[in-house]
């Protein structure tokens, strides 16, 4: 397994999505919660074998929730770059190449 690491802005967009869920129902948020760890350790296992979304960024799609999990791989670790919902400004994570 490949070690994963977080961008801070992607933690935050967890924490976010994940507090916006527990607003509407306790059991949206364990659930969401619960899947995006899911997406996490899929991930983790084998990367490369994702989508690529543009140029060094791959991408995994929550099944019953509309986020993506934006990450790329490294050198020697898997960077989650954004935890993004599909509707939304599509994109603006391109940013993101350094931090953590």
């Amino acid at each position: 397994m490949w070690p994963v690491e977080w961008h801070d802005e992607a933690e935050e967009e967890l924490a976010v999505a994940t507090d916006w869920y527990a607003e509407q129902n306790v059991s949206a948020a364990v659930a969401f919660a619960n899947e995006v760890r899911d997406a996490i350790l899929s991930i983790a296992v084998d990367p490369t074998r994702l989508p690529t979304l543009g140029p060094e960024r791959h991408f995994y799609l929550l099944k019953r929730f509309p986020y993506l999990v934006v990450f790329r791989v490294l050198e020697s670790v898997v960077q989650i770059m954004a935890v993004a919902h599909t509707s939304r400004r599509p994109g603006y994570w391109l940013h993101r190449d350094s931090g953590r």
